[in-house]
């Protein structure tokens, strides 16, 4: 194994000379509204700064991991009382559970602490500028006290929660704003061209349940790899097409990769999907493909969901009448009320059954059905009958994408960097939650955590990159518009986030685990992940 580094001061060079890349686009005579459309230039923040030379191995011919470290921790960093506040302005104090809210309720609140003696500060949060939603407060927090060691901040929230309050205790460096706070970044970088070997996703036995990055790696002789999409009931979320065929339901309009030849075609957009059942003269659209019937995870479905039709990250959305695919890759089909249909090789319905729960026929499929939807299945899939099943997938341009049996897409987002410059739908990536209550947003999108991130640099070569989180005073972890500015900062062209937090690990065949996942328990098991196979 080769190991360089480089210097202190190259490393520094480095990373000023990245950010001015990433810079240059941007520049403009006055500032533009925001278009969803167009890639967004970055904002005015400073590139992440080296606190030590890199550390660059070889992993393997045309594969290198380097590992870095930014910032350091400094007097400023400080644990705090993070007192939290009702969802309605006249709500109970002693039960409330969201993070920030708008300021008559943060000072309602710090006017009740001050009547019990506590000294409490109103904090103002922001969100940064995104491609489709210009920079503006988010809300506000109320905080107490600003404490060396967490032990402090802890004694002072019991003696918050025992006048009354609810709340919990935070690490400023964590907050997301501080890009001087300690960082740990790992970055492989594949050229494909003296790699010779290709960029593939896995999953265990079953897209239902999860397996540890390491024993997927072991299972298919891979030579690297990370986590890749989110999961909801042990199964992964959003758009999954492998060798061009879908095995995962969309997220209409939410981000994702896509790449054939191995990974040498590589490509960030946003995609929509169309399943269309037809027996007969009767024709339906298949809701979902691979999920429980009726859980919509990040919503975005095809009609009828609520709240929303709109992908809202992390948010379930339900439909009590629908029509969901199973195939092979899922194994046993839930059981439940409703009807279903038990398909062939050749689409030929074998069996109808008035409650769900049938195995899959080898090469076949399931279509199972709910409320209303049982009803025209039972009147439209009796036994005997040919059916077809289409898929049809969408990118930004409205333009259908080929299938081929090289196409892997995998949905995830948001995307961070297009065309070079970068660019977070956050809002089309339903990574800004509406409503009363913007927790998750400030919590997920604007706070600091593990990120995991893949994209394209401007030498063609894939990147890989894993920055460490949610471990105070060693990597803090960064902000969805961070990582976007740190990707660009590494030079990526393309970049797409991964799911991130305790599921970010990343690992190759000769050293195993190369990150510090933020689970005490060590690395997560997955839904999927992303693999380099020799």
């Amino acid at each position: 194994m080769q190991r360089t580094s480089l210097s202190l001061a190259a490393a520094t060079a480095a990373a000023t000379v990245l950010g001015a890349v990433a810079a240059v686009p941007g520049a403009q005579a006055a500032p533009q509204p925001p278009d969803a459309t167009r890639p967004q230039p970055p904002s005015a923040t400073r590139p992440l700064q080296p606190s030590a030379p890199p550390v660059t191995t070889t992993v393997a011919p045309g594969v290198t991991l380097t590992s870095m470290a930014f910032g350091r921790q400094d007097a400023d960093d400080k644990w705090t009382v993070h007192v939290y506040l009702p969802v309605e302005p006249d709500g109970p104090l002693s039960s409330a559970n969201t993070a920030l809210g708008p300021r008559a309720t943060a000072d309602r609140v710090a006017a009740a602490l001050r009547d019990k003696g506590f000294a409490p500060r109103v904090e103002e949060i922001r969100t940064p500028d995104f491609a489709d939603r210009r920079a503006g407060t988010l809300g506000w927090t109320v905080r107490i006290g600003r404490y060396a060691a967490e032990a402090g901040a802890s004694a002072d929230l019991a003696r918050v929660k025992a006048a009354g309050f609810a709340g919990g205790t935070r690490y400023t460096p964590q907050d997301g704003s501080d890009l001087r706070a300690p960082h740990k970044v790992h970055v492989m970088r594949v050229d494909l061209r003296s790699f010779g070997g290709s960029l593939d996703t896995a999953f265990g036995p079953t897209l239902k349940g999860t397996e540890k990055l390491t024993d997927l790696m072991a299972a298919a002789g891979a030579t690297a790899g990370v986590n890749a999409q989110w999961f909801y009931n042990d199964a992964p979320g959003g758009l999954y097409v492998k060798d061009g065929r879908i095995i995962g339901s969309a997220t209409q309009g939410r981000a994702g990769i896509r790449f054939s030849d191995g990974g040498r075609a590589f490509d960030v957009d946003t995609f929509r999907a169309r399943v269309t059942l037809r027996a007969g003269g009767a024709t339906a659209e298949i809701d979902g493909v691979n999920r429980i019937p009726g859980e919509v995870w990040n919503c975005g479905g095809v009609g009828g969901d609520l709240p929303t039709e709109k992908p809202q990250h992390d948010l379930k959305c339900t439909d009590d009448s629908e029509l969901v695919r199973f195939t092979p890759e899922w194994g046993q089909p839930p059981s439940g009320a409703g009807a279903e249909a038990v398909l062939d090789a050749s689409g030929r319905v074998i069996a109808v059954n008035a409650s769900r729960g049938a195995a899959v026929p080898a090469g076949g499929s399931v279509i199972q059905a709910t409320g209303a939807s049982a009803a025209w299945l039972l009147a439209h899939l009796p036994a005997g009958t040919q059916t077809s099943v289409t898929e049809e997938v969408w990118d930004s341009r409205n333009s259908k994408v080929p299938l081929t049996a090289g196409t892997t897409i995998l949905q995830v987002g948001p995307a961070l960097v297009r065309d070079g410059r970068v660019s977070v739908n956050a809002v089309g990536d339903g990574i800004l939650r509406e409503g009363p209550d913007r927790t998750f947003t400030y919590n997920w999108t604007v706070r600091a955590n593990p990120r995991s991130m893949i994209g394209v640099d401007d030498r063609g070569r894939l990147m890989i990159v894993v920055v460490d989180g949610r471990q105070a005073g060693y990597s803090e972890g960064l902000g969805i518009a961070s990582a976007a500015q740190l990707m660009r900062q590494l030079g990526a062209r393309e970049a797409m986030n991964l799911d991130g937090g305790g599921s970010s690990v990343m690992a190759t065949a000769s050293a195993g685990i190369v990150n510090r996942p933020s689970d005490s328990t060590g690395q997560r098991a997955l839904g999927t992940v992303l693999l380099l196979r020799p």
